[in-house]
């Protein structure tokens, strides 16, 4: 391992236009000490990428290799949110884009490798319109190779969006708001090594035409870093070839046969069982007690592990799957829905070993996540969260909240189910789904997503169309160029295979794409087999869901908030807010019901029981529409006057109940019917040429099948519903004449009451 010293160099900086963005690329300014670093600018967005190579820790079988994403607001003029004025933990977006950079990186470092490696990366400048976590992609190969490492690259990485039918390269976060299409793919030379997309419905051949394209743009991405490390007067680095492993030999050839007939037991718990039996036997035969030297115990599993992997591969391609399947069939399924009687919907899904139960919550507006980073500021309205416990797997290991791995899956399977859920302004609910994998052998995120749809139909959410997904495996002899794809990889042919490339999506196309390779690439051909052979899996898949549940529930949970959106006219907002809040704080206080307004004119009312949402709504429609002759209203007396009494009807809106209309007998003084404060119930029977309005109190009692000695004989404590402390008839007179028809003249009857 060696690396360049930068202290003695100038800087250098080289950029390419790549399809119609400029990408520039500098070394040599910053982070000198560091064993390569380079800054890698789009528009005003510069990320800083530095890597560090260090010898690794005797005894490691594994390959130390960290990948650190942060941002620091400062890039973008800003500062942190919340009390504490100073970056904390990674957010979601950082933990995202740091498995972003690792995924492509990873498998191009031999099996063997073990020094220490760590790429720190994160906007220096954020111009809040290009994502800077492409430029930390392209960064992080670019300071590898001026580190000097064993690294098969470079990599290049580009984003693609498609309006209107037309690629575009790296778009903006404009331009993704009118996009159909957001692809990463990251690339060598050779074969892409990595994809990440999320479409709306696109169909496969469409997806599988982007990602050739973003591949071809990658080369120019790839030119360019080599330009860079011409222009640092580098020579190319040869890599050292792998040392091989003499152990690995004696034990494929002292053991390979038995364990080729153990990896063919069916049961994932008796087979594991099985072969930890077998590494321990082989163990104590080598490394006996007292035993110092070579071979040692650890040196003996990484050398059994390699044999695994091989006779594993070697079923595979003979056409013999761990658990007797053949290359394109699924295990069994079985879906179920309804099963927690509190959550708002509920599904467990059921694929071979791999169990997914997964609930969905309903919320208001408050419910919503607010986003907060280097970009524009943002809320959510879907969220979905996944969460593997250790007993899923049969481990036993501390909890300590969810990890990259448990966030990464979620925003997949968030991302892939994201499309089918209705827009705000048809379904104004905030959702959350929460998967919770109570056993996994294989694709618990693809389960999730097929949970999701389950649990959502449930709640009934009215999705566009069901969601499903699955996974394809691939095992690849390169040098007799033979490959075999395999529909629903388990465990095993994750772990000892070269691909897992997660496919979601509907019946008419992709929503959520995923690509994780252990090999150095596929290619295109590989590529469009893998999204056919997706495509009809995820038709069979989505036939076992629909048996279970065909269609979204026609209502939601009674256990669910109750939401009514309506739409007014944004001159009255004003009106119904009242002066410092005076009036929605009393409509709330009236109705128990939350009231929310946007400066549309959208107003959203959201209440434990439709009662209280439904007063909350008459009322708004009623403020907001102006008075309505034919209307009743519920009022409160303002003043008296010997003629009659003014009762008002809506905030600064008033009109006269002449003493003649008070009641259907004689009534000698106003005062004998009502005093200033009270509520009254009243009919507008007439507005005149100057707006002013006449009332009637004893034709909205008529109409309500209340005479007057009825209503003199009741006390003030019976309420309308939603009315808290104002009065009016019973509950049992108003829902036995809710639904009654009371003509056209726009009677409380006569409204849709939903």
């Amino acid at each position: 391992m060696s690396s360049i010293s930068f202290a003695t160099r100038k800087p250098v900086t080289v950029e390419r236009a790549i399809g119609g963005r400029v990408i520039s690329l500098e070394a040599g300014r910053l982070a000198k000490q560091a064993s390569g670093a380079v800054v890698v600018r789009v528009g005003d967005t510069m990320s800083l990428v530095a890597t560090v190579a260090a010898r690794g820790r005797e005894g490691l079988d594994f390959f130390p290799l960290t990948v650190d994403y942060r941002e620091k607001v400062y890039a973008a003029g800003k500062f942190p949110g919340g009390f504490i004025k100073r970056e904390g933990r990674p957010t979601t977006k950082e933990i995202l884009t740091s498995r972003l950079i690792d995924r492509p990186i990873r498998p191009l470092f031999h099996e063997s490798y073990r020094d220490e490696i760590q790429i720190q990366a994160g906007p220096i400048s954020a111009d809040r319109k290009n994502d800077p976590d492409i430029p930390s992609m392209i960064g992080a190969s670019a300071s590898l190779m001026l580190a000097r490492v064993p690294f098969l690259g470079p990599i290049g990485a580009m984003r693609l969006g498609r309006i209107d039918g037309q690629f575009v390269t790296l778009p903006t976060a404009e331009e993704m708001e009118a996009s159909d299409l957001d692809l990463v793919v990251a690339s060598t030379t050779r074969a892409v090594v990595m994809i990440e997309g999320f479409g709306l419905e696109l169909p496969e051949p469409e997806m599988h035409d982007a990602i050739v394209h973003a591949h071809h743009l990658n080369q120019e991405v790839i030119a360019l870093q080599h330009d860079l490390i011409a222009a640092m007067g580098l020579p190319p680095f040869e890599a050292p070839p792998a040392p091989v492993d003499p152990l690995r030999e004696v034990l494929y050839e002292r053991f390979g046969h038995e364990l080729r007939e153990l990896k063919q037991i069916h049961g994932k718990a008796e087979r594991n069982t099985a072969v930890a039996e077998l590494l321990a036997r082989i163990t104590a035969e080598l490394c006996p007690e007292g035993h110092t030297g070579e071979p040692t115990p650890v040196q003996v599993k990484s050398a059994f592990t390699g044999v695994e992997e091989r006779v594993v591969r070697e079923l595979i391609l003979d056409g013999k799957r761990p658990d007797g399947r053949g290359p394109k069939d699924l295990r069994p399924i079985s879906c179920e829905v309804g099963l927690l009687p509190r959550a708002h919907g509920s599904a467990l899904f059921q694929r071979g070993e791999t169990q997914a139960l997964v609930t969905t919550v309903l919320g208001t507006s408050a419910d919503e996540q607010r986003i907060d980073g280097i970009m524009d500021e943002y809320s959510k309205k879907f969220m979905l969260d996944y969460n593997m416990p250790p007993f899923a797997v049969g481990e036993i290991r501390p909890i300590r909240g969810p990890g990259r791995r448990e966030i990464g899956h979620g925003a997949l399977a968030e991302r892939s189910v994201a499309p089918i859920v209705p827009d705000p302004s048809l379904f104004p609910y905030t959702i959350r789904v929460i998967s919770d994998i109570l056993e996994s052998n294989g694709s618990s995120s693809m389960a999730s997503v097929c949970g999701a749809t389950l649990s959502l139909m449930d709640a009934g959410v009215p999705i566009s169309d069901p969601v499903g997904g699955i996974s394809i495996g691939l095992v690849q002899d390169e040098a007799s160029g033979r490959h075999i794809l395999l529909t629903d990889i388990i465990g095993d042919e994750d772990h000892f295979g070269d691909m897992d490339f997660k496919v979601a999506g509907t019946q008419r196309g992709v929503t959520g794409i995923q690509l994780d390779l252990k090999n150095q690439g596929i290619s295109e051909a590989i590529i469009r087999e893998t999204l056919d052979q997706a495509h009809e899996a995820r038709l069979e898949i989505l036939r076992a869901m629909l048996r279970s549940i065909k269609r979204p529930r026609e209502e939601i949970s009674a256990n669910a908030p109750r939401l009514i959106q309506i739409q007014i006219n944004p001159d009255k907002i004003g009106l119904i807010i009242g002066p410092g809040g005076k009036t929605i704080r009393r409509l709330q206080d009236e109705s128990g019901a939350k009231i929310d307004i946007e400066d549309s004119g959208i107003v959203t009312i959201s209440s434990l029981d439709a009662a209280g949402a439904e007063a909350a709504r008459d009322k708004i429609q009623a403020m907001t529409e102006g008075v309505q002759v034919g209307r009743i209203y519920e009022g409160r007396v303002t003043s008296i006057k010997d003629f009659g009494a003014f009762v008002e009807i809506l905030p600064g809106k008033d009109g006269l109940v002449h003493i003649s209309e008070l009641s259907d007998g004689y009534v000698s003084s106003v005062t004998d019917v009502c005093r200033v404060g009270d509520p009254m119930l009243v009919k507008a029977i007439a507005i005149d040429d100057q707006d002013r309005v006449k009332l009637s109190r004893k034709a909205a009692l008529a109409e309500l099948g209340r005479p007057d000695e009825y209503a003199k004989a009741h006390p003030a404590s019976e309420r309308l519903p939603g009315d808290r402390g104002t009065g009016g008839p019973p509950r049992r007179d108003r829902d036995r004449d809710r639904d009654r028809d009371r003509g056209p003249g726009g009677g409380r009857g006569g409204r849709d009451r939903d």
